[in-house]
């Protein structure tokens, strides 16, 4: 096992980039798109800039969604090298007892590399039909390949699930298993978690969740062409198929990054520059001729927006050669990072109702969400906000202007509980809300209850999400009505 060494740090006028273009970024992105979670930019294999935002932090692992594609796609460029598969095997061929007792040529057709370009041949997405059943690969194989594999571009979580599959049947092991002697401890990625499907198989298109650093290691092992101190962990060879297009997904149009073509599990991008991509902002952008990584966390809705900045502020700013020292500017973005966070809610701390509705019952009319009741408690620098929904009663204390952390599945998917802030204000006389920053993830949710003389009413929001629930995802509640017990 190799032991974390800390990437090396430097300032951007030493590597070559201007302290000033690097706060203009920051600056612009914050106010264009608001919910950014952390930032790094690598020039050279030097950290240059870095920053989280309050309650995110740096030893904080950050949900990656489908960022963890390319991590299965370095998988099976591994396992290749072991020459275990190629990237010719048929799909049919690792699973003969789950496939149809009559498949079409479309999938009797579909080979390993249409599943790492997304051209499997399927008109639509697979993912909501495969995650509702038990066995996602005998599921996968039974739905309908409408196209002939190669021809047609169609991103596919599903796709990349198989992927993981396939590797652990080769192997034994689980794709998070498989990769850690490989890629995590060689890279110092320590404390990796990876979700699992009903049969204990990695999710492998998303369900990983690593820290800001542990990305910026990635995406230097494959600027670095797959050498990582001096140890080649990677093909050279791999690493250029899988970064280059292998199929077509639109017409190059400029300003959007999503038209520029698709490899294996990596997006091309404008600028000749390619990345790793997650929902919602989770990025791994590699820059070959300007010998840069920038890696961003994110809750944010307009991803193109995060790209667009990069490339409107940092290209141009990278020089060939270093800068003159610049020390003013230097100390204006040091302290622009430092200071990075997200303010609890502005509000009372108190309300004029506290007194009267403290640990009273709210029964709610009957709803679809099977809401039962729900209870607040206000003490005098808390609050604990309590409600029952079906069986399970979800509970979760909250500070009043401050962040309480904490952990809580409240309103989320499933038991899985997540590392939590909340804080809570009157921001009317009748009127409390609670935020929730899930800071393990890019979802933030609000809490709004409007106290009447008889009960309240209580409306639920988030920041971002998903019509299906890949993984934790909290549960956006329809508007809950109900009468004091």
């Amino acid at each position: 096992m190799s032991t974390r060494v800390p990437l090396p740090r430097s300032t951007p006028e030493a590597q070559g980039v201007s302290s000033s273009a690097m706060l203009a970024f920051l600056q612009d992105v914050e106010q264009h798109v608001p919910e950014l979670h952390s930032v790094m930019l690598l020039r050279h294999g030097m950290v240059i800039a870095e920053g989280w935002w309050a309650p995110y932090a740096p030893q904080r692992r950050h949900m990656l969604y489908s960022l963890s594609k390319s991590f299965t796609s370095t998988a099976i460029g591994m396992a290749v090298a072991e020459g275990r598969l190629s990237v010719d095997d048929r799909v049919l061929s690792f699973f003969p007892e789950e496939a149809p007792s009559a498949p079409d040529a479309n999938l009797q057709a579909m080979r390993v590399r249409h599943l790492l370009s997304m051209s499997t041949g399927h008109d639509q997405d697979t993912t909501e039909r495969v995650i509702t059943q038990h066995n996602w690969v005998k599921t996968f194989l039974s739905l309908p390949v409408e196209h002939a594999p190669g021809t047609h571009f169609c991103y596919n979580t599903g796709a990349t699930y198989m992927l993981s599959a396939i590797l652990q049947k080769l192997t034994g092991e689980r794709l998070l298993d498989y990769l850690r002697p490989r890629l995590f401890q060689p890279l110092g990625i320590r404390h990796a978690t990876w979700e699992s499907c009903p049969m204990g198989i990695n999710t492998g298109g998303f369900g990983l969740a690593v820290t800001t650093e542990d990305i910026a290691r990635f995406g230097l092992l494959y600027l670095n062409h797959g050498l990582w101190n001096g140890q080649r962990l990677l093909s050279e060879a791999w690493i250029a198929e899988a970064t280059s297009t292998q199929v077509s997904n639109g017409d190059m149009t400029v300003g959007t990054d999503w038209t520029q073509g698709y490899g294996y599990q990596f997006w091309r991008c404008q600028h000749h520059l390619y990345r790793a991509d997650g929902a919602f902002g989770q990025f791994c952008v590699v820059m070959p001729e300007q010998d840069a990584v920038l890696v961003t966390t994110s809750g944010c809705n307009d991803m193109q927006a995060v790209l667009t900045k990069a490339w409107e502020h940092l290209l141009p700013a990278m020089a060939p050669a270093p800068l003159p020292p610049a020390p003013t500017e230097h100390a204006q973005l040091t302290a622009y990072l430092t200071g990075l966070h997200f303010a609890p809610p502005a509000g009372e701390m108190t309300g004029g109702l506290a007194a009267q509705i403290s640990e009273r019952k709210i029964r709610f009319y009957p709803n679809t969400a099977q809401a039962q009741w729900a209870q607040y408690d206000f003490a005098a620098d808390r609050t604990t906000f309590t409600i029952m929904i079906g069986q399970r009663k979800y509970t979760i204390t909250c500070g009043l202007g401050a962040w309480e952390y904490g952990t809580s599945a409240l309103l989320g998917c499933g038991k899985q509980r997540q590392p939590v802030a909340a804080s809570g204000v009157w921001t009317a006389p009748d009127t409390f809300q609670t935020t929730l920053r899930y800071y393990e993830t890019p979802y933030y949710q609000t809490i709004t209850c409007r106290f009447t003389a008889k009960g309240a009413e209580l409306d639920t929001a988030l920041n971002v999400g998903f019509g299906v629930n890949l993984n934790f995802c909290p549960t956006e509640l329809p508007r809950l009505v109900g009468e004091f017990a």
